[in-house]
């Protein structure tokens, strides 16, 4: 390879979520890329190495001997780029530019019709907030995002936080289901209903483990990988799904049949990289947040109803 053919650094990172991704179509939905535009820069990777990295068939991308060979060491790039960014942002210290934030995406419609940026702009007028919505979890150490307000335990050492509350979970159906199948008395009437299920990334949520251990012998009728289509599926009277309290409660045609259910109660957190955790910008949020608790308590473990409610009685 000369120096005219040497390949762009940038390139790398579409080679790697084809190898993660399987596809070009799921890796140009991880990236935010067209598919188009993925297959183009991996195949100008592939002419600038000289080299075949992917075997393409109809169904998706398989790494070649050479790719597999490869992909460790790409791995190393992309974590040393990703150290170097964070340790960049540490270096900044005016309070100014963007904060991105994870959250799931319910949960970011009630914190914006809430007081909580409101407040924080207030507080510090040259910063932003962005959030940064996925069905699965973003990867903060690869700069995916700077802080997460996520439920769940926490399992990656690189990361610092505080859990900020828990969240109570119940069995949901619609009215229209009731009426049509009844509702189950106990967990173990469970086994008799038709329930929704999980698939992809939340094959593996408390909630799904919960309900293949509790009620192995319900019909399941539908599988869905998100929490909103959880809630459109429940809505839509296809069976019973276990919800948050705080995104179904007191919703129009929708009754909590079993619950609170101490067992699927999951903890939020309020999450950073360690490396980020004297950059003023992002630790300027996370402090902020955890003064401010009073206000983001409500949103991620109060049903909206009773938040609106206390929304008119300030008024």
């Amino acid at each position: 390879m000369n120096d005219s053919d040497q390949f762009d650094w940038n390139d790398l990172k579409h080679f790697l979520a084809i190898a993660r991704q399987g596809s070009a179509l799921a890796a140009s939905k991880v990236l935010g890329l067209s598919q188009s535009t993925v297959q183009r820069r991996l195949t100008e990777l592939e002419s600038s190495l000289s080299c075949q990295l992917v075997h393409r068939h109809a169904k998706g991308y398989r790494l070649t001997e050479l790719g597999h060979q490869l992909r460790p060491h790409v791995e190393q790039v992309e974590d040393a780029i990703a150290a170097l960014e964070r340790h960049l942002a540490a270096s900044k210290t005016a309070l100014v530019g963007t904060i991105r934030v994870t959250c799931p995406e319910p949960f970011v419609y009630r914190i914006m019709k809430s007081q909580l940026l409101t407040l924080f702009y207030a507080r510090y007028p040259r910063l932003h907030v962005e959030f940064v919505m996925s069905d699965r979890f973003l990867d903060l150490s690869k700069g995916e995002a700077e802080i997460a307000i996520r439920a769940g335990e926490m399992s990656d050492e690189t990361l610092i936080g505080r859990k900020i509350s828990d969240s109570p979970w119940g069995i949901y159906a619609s009215l229209s289901y009731v009426e049509k199948h009844g509702k189950p008395e106990r967990i173990e009437d469970i086994n008799r209903h038709f329930v929704i299920g999980f698939d992809g990334a939340l094959n593996d949520h408390r909630a799904a483990r919960w309900l293949r251990e509790n009620a192995p012998q319900a019909q399941v009728v539908a599988r869905v990988n998100s929490i909103p289509g959880l809630v459109y599926a429940m809505k839509s009277g296809l069976g019973l799904a276990p919800l948050p309290i705080a995104l179904v409660d007191n919703e129009p045609q929708v009754l909590r049949v079993l619950g609170p259910i101490p067992a699927l109660s999951t903890s939020w957190y309020l999450l950073m990289h360690r490396d980020l955790r004297r950059t003023p910008r992002v630790r300027a949020f996370f402090d902020f947040i955890i003064e401010r608790l009073d206000v983001i308590r409500p949103i991620l473990i109060e049903p909206a109803s009773q938040q609106e409610t206390k929304s008119s009685a300030d008024r």
